[in-house]
């Protein structure tokens, strides 16, 4: 192979390893206006849509330790690569083809795992990263606060007693009862 073929292959393996996903597009028919769209809209959620030769992307995949994609290689291909969130970029790729039917999804890899375009586009329909984690976050503080006002009950509860107690017997409440917790 050519070195500056070596040079690209080498590049793609480093985007490759470093992204929790490749999702892989045939982009027949898409104009560069439509390119630069896309493109804008991915980098918003962190990814890049980047044109490459089927064989030098194939060697990258193959090169990571990431299964063969071999079968989404065929044809025109483009392939979605970013840092974080692989619902958000298949969700700009969903979108986007929806409103212009281009580019067509392929398939992809998933963490380690060899997806068809059918689940690419189920997980375009999953929320988020961060609106999970602020559904998880408030599944975590609901008990916590419900344990707090559980543990605060109890002492209220005697608070009021002994301030019904110093008012029954017409003491002064500040100096008889303890301060509630």
């Amino acid at each position: 192979m050519r070195p500056e073929k070596n040079t690209i292959v080498d590049e793609l393996k480093v985007k490759v390893t470093n992204s929790p996903f490749v999702l892989i597009t045939d982009y027949t028919g898409l104009r560069v206006p439509g390119f630069n769209t896309l493109r804008d809209r991915l980098s918003e959620v962190k990814a890049e849509y980047r044109v490459v030769k089927n064989t030098l992307l194939r060697r990258a995949i193959i090169a990571s330790g990431l299964p063969d994609a071999e079968e989404y290689l065929k044809g025109q291909t483009a392939v979605v690569i970013g840092d974080k969130d692989v619902a958000a970029a298949a969700k700009v790729l969903k979108t986007f083809a929806k409103e212009f039917q281009k580019p067509v999804i392929k398939g992809g890899v998933v963490g380690k795992d060899l997806l068809p375009a059918d689940s690419i586009l189920e997980i375009a329909e999953l929320p988020s990263i961060e609106v999970v984690r602020g559904k998880l976050l408030g599944l975590i503080n609901t008990p916590a606060s419900q344990l707090v006002r559980l543990l605060n009950t109890p002492a209220s509860q005697l608070a009021r007693v002994i301030q019904a107690k110093a008012d029954a017997e017409g003491a002064p409440a500040a100096e008889e009862a303890p301060a509630a917790a």
